[in-house]
């Protein structure tokens, strides 16, 4: 795990890429380095050694012809596999670390061989004999890379703050709008205005700095034979032993839910060997609602763990925010990002990876809204030719929003479902072209949250709350064994609610866990905001301020949210924490 930068054109130099460098080394705390390849070309990287610790393994790493070089971000997790084959064409390693695997072949196989790829990745391979500059990240987006490009120059870093203190970028207000309703900027967009994000699964291999073409990484084989639970459980087992490997200290994000404690279990079953577990524990007066506490420790009590509570209340919040915030990269509307921060806080001593649930719920029909779906197209002629009647009716706050939330077009059904609530027709088209047409209505939305809200907040927020504290991230999940085998799984049965997933727990003796009721993971804000304390007090002033400063660049919806914020905190407390978030992040970089 670690930073990636690149200056190809005007103003590349040792100063610039010095000050990216700088500005991510809490990302790669262990290691730093700048290299000049060419003139008019400058990488930087920082290192967080899991694999292969030595000096030995630095980067950017070499071949030994001194023909090309890597820098990279991420975990290969079939990195074995690929160093077996390479060793049969004569290759000759020096390390055991997956870098110098991915940079032999890379140099061996080029972009055909990212296909072959399993894991988390950003990384840059720079070949110096055809002075090429080949860019890729993973299908899934795990790990982050932005850039900024005009016909002077091209600039690539893991977080935004390096590129943005290069130049002066403006707001880019017109994002409020996606943000407001979505929780993030439109995919590839950021709040600076110049600063896009690499997207997901693309690649592209560059030989002027001012113009390049984007490629996609091919979808991930899928498995032969039918899919099945005995599959699903045997790559899930496979991807559990693979991603809880490293030379360094390995912990887990234990929420007490299925999926989390599926893969605890997974690991001590196969390996007999107890982890660190962390978990979120709210005040005494609210674990009636918020119980993922009580179902980790009741876990813990099964399968022997070192458990850690991390305590959270008001006093806390506060204690901590200011220290969260100048780690926020880009604001992402989600409490889970200041919670996930708080779990890193506490586990950077003694671990460099945790491992998390992510992407369970977005492959394999977890969330509520993909059970409002289901409901919908099953009884979809019904629901459209009734739902204005019913909508009429006082049946509270969840069943108006699902009935104004049907339309005639599922996919925009699927995305008002999505929204903290229905964004305006004019937003529709830049979301539509993310929906694959050619996929069943059900899984098309699966597979919209896959593109959507895993990459723009879960992965996200992951990436940046975790390495704020030089932790790597692993999310077994998302393996590519298992993203091939959900791209061939075609009974919606099977992607709705998590039957394998659920039926593996209740195998494991955790029927308990399976049977559960979902809770989201997020501070307790509307029992906050209900209250007149501190925390009340500071979000209604701020957003107040935030209006009276920033105002008219936004929306009449928006405005009417920060101007009256007491009247949303039953309601809409969740955006009116996103706000908060967004308008204290701006007043500290002053935009």
């Amino acid at each position: 795990m670690c930073g990636i930068h690149l200056i190809w054109g005007k103003g590349a130099n040792r100063e610039a890429i010095q000050k990216l460098v700088d500005a991510s080394h809490h990302r790669g705390p262990d290691q730093s380095a700048i290299y000049s390849p060419w003139t008019g070309l400058w990488i930087g990287v920082n290192r967080l050694k899991i694999l292969h610790p030595g000096p030995d393994a630095d980067q950017p790493l070499w071949d030994a012809e001194g023909n090309s070089l890597l820098i990279f971000n991420g975990e290969i997790y079939n990195f074995r596999e690929l160093r077996t084959l390479l060793s049969k064409i004569g290759i000759e390693f020096v390390t055991q670390s997956d870098t110098e695997v991915l940079l032999y072949y890379l140099k061996h196989f080029g972009q055909e061989g990212l296909k072959k790829l399993n894991g988390m990745f950003a990384l840059i391979f720079v070949d110096l004999v055809s002075k090429s500059v080949l860019v890729a990240v993973d299908r899934n987006g795990e790990k982050p890379l932005y850039y900024a490009q005009n016909q002077d120059a091209l600039v690539i870093s893991s977080e935004i703050r390096g590129i943005a203190s290069l130049q002066d970028f403006s707001p880019d207000w017109e994002q409020m709008e996606h943000y407001f309703y979505f929780r993030t900027p439109l995919p590839g967009k950021t709040f600076h205005r110049g600063i896009r994000a690499w997207k997901p699964g693309r690649y592209s291999l560059i030989y002027r700095h001012s113009t390049f073409r984007w490629d996609t990484i091919d979808a991930p084989k899928e498995p032969e034979g039918i899919p099945s639970q005995a599959v699903f459980k045997q790559l899930l087992e496979d991807a559990v032993l693979n991603q809880f490997h490293a030379d360094v200290p390995v912990g887990i994000l234990l929420s007490g839910g299925a999926d989390s404690s599926l893969l605890y279990a997974l690991w001590h079953q196969k390996t007999g060997t107890s982890l660190t577990a962390y978990t979120i524990q709210v005040e005494k007066k609210y674990r009636a609602k918020y119980r993922d506490a009580d179902s980790a420790i009741r876990l813990v009590r099964q399968i022997p763990a070192d458990h850690r509570l991390i305590q959270i209340d008001q006093r806390v919040f506060f204690e901590n925010w200011e220290e969260y915030l100048q780690s926020v990269d880009l604001p992402i509307g989600d409490s889970a990002g200041f919670l996930t921060w708080m779990i890193g806080k506490a586990a950077k001593a003694e671990f460099k990876v945790l491992v998390s649930g992510a992407g369970a719920d977005e492959l394999w029909g977890g969330y509520q809204r993909h059970e409002a779906f289901s409901k919908y197209w099953e009884q979809h002629t019904f629901w459209n030719n009734w739902a204005g009647f019913f909508g009429k009716f006082t049946l509270g706050r969840g069943w108006r929003k699902y009935m104004s939330a049907i339309s005639s077009e599922p996919n925009q059904t699927f995305l008002n479902f999505s929204a903290l609530q229905n964004p305006p027709a004019d937003m529709i088209a830049d979301y539509a072209r993310i929906f694959n047409n050619q996929l069943p209505e059900y899984k098309r939305m699966l597979d919209f949250d896959r593109q959507v809200y895993l990459v723009q907040d879960v992965l996200k927020i992951h990436d940046n709350a975790l390495m704020a504290h030089g932790i790597e991230g692993r999310s077994p999940y998302l393996d590519a064994s298992i993203l091939g085998l959900w791209g061939k799984v075609k009974d919606p049965a099977l992607l709705s609610g998590k039957p394998w997933i659920k039926n593996i727990l209740r195998e494991n003796e955790l029927g308990w866990v399976a049977d559960r009721r979902k809770f989201g993971f997020g501070l307790p804000l509307k029992e906050w905001l209900s209250e007149k304390g501190e925390f009340s007090n500071r979000v209604f002033s701020t957003l107040k301020s935030f209006d009276g400063s920033h105002g008219e660049h936004f929306s009449a919806p928006v405005r009417q949210l920060l101007k009256n914020p007491e009247q949303a905190a039953k309601s809409q407390f969740l955006t009116l924490y996103n706000l908060f978030l967004l308008a204290e992040w701006a007043k500290l970089h002053r935009l």
